[in-house]
């Protein structure tokens, strides 16, 4: 009995047990949903959106024109349902627009087609706007090809989330951000 107790065995055991939450695509996005920090805030520099120029084919939800949501408060979201990261962050997605899709715009950008987003929002019981690129994003969403990508505009067009990957979207310091621009 001793033996299979031993340091070897155990450490084996602990290596199989992470290598099967890795490779197993539920247990890994809910690895990555435990580990989600909140998103940092760009407080050093105010980048500013460079443009408005840009045009979204509504899936679920009506067309946008991009210019007219200037002096709005959006949240973008660059995403897809095959990857992992992206349905890891999902939930916590979803209870944010659950308590400010009235207040601020919200838009899911995916280059997949609705049949395949609305089969994963019903097997989720999500309700997001999604949307397809019609023209080029602005210059600021085309810089990473990477996703999740998820950028917080402010009114005046200050980008002050900025995150690559996938993150804790209902945390505290992203509603206070959010509730701090809303008063603004």
């Amino acid at each position: 009995m001793n033996k299979f107790f031993s340091k070897k065995n155990i450490s084996n055991i602990l290596f199989v047990i992470v290598l099967g939450i890795m490779l197993y695509p539920p247990s890994r996005e809910w690895f990555m949903r435990q580990i989600a920090f909140a998103p940092s805030v760009n407080t050093e520099e105010s980048i500013i959106l460079d443009s408005y120029n840009w045009n979204l084919k509504g899936l679920n939800t009506d067309n946008v024109d991009f210019s007219k949501l200037k002096g709005k408060i959006i949240f973008v979201n660059f995403w897809a349902t095959w990857c992992p990261p992206c349905r890891a962050e999902m939930p916590m997605i979803q209870k944010l627009y659950n308590d400010y899709g009235d207040k601020i715009v919200f838009l899911f950008v995916t280059t997949e087609d609705w049949p395949t987003v609305e089969t994963y929002f019903n097997k989720n019981g999500y309700n997001l706007p999604v949307y397809n690129s019609y023209s080029n994003p602005p210059i600021l969403f085309t810089e990473t090809n990477s996703i999740p990508a998820t950028y917080l505009i402010d009114k005046k067009g200050v980008v002050l989330i900025n995150k690559v990957g996938s993150a804790d979207w209902n945390s505290d310091k992203v509603r206070k951000l959010i509730d701090s621009n809303l008063i603004n």
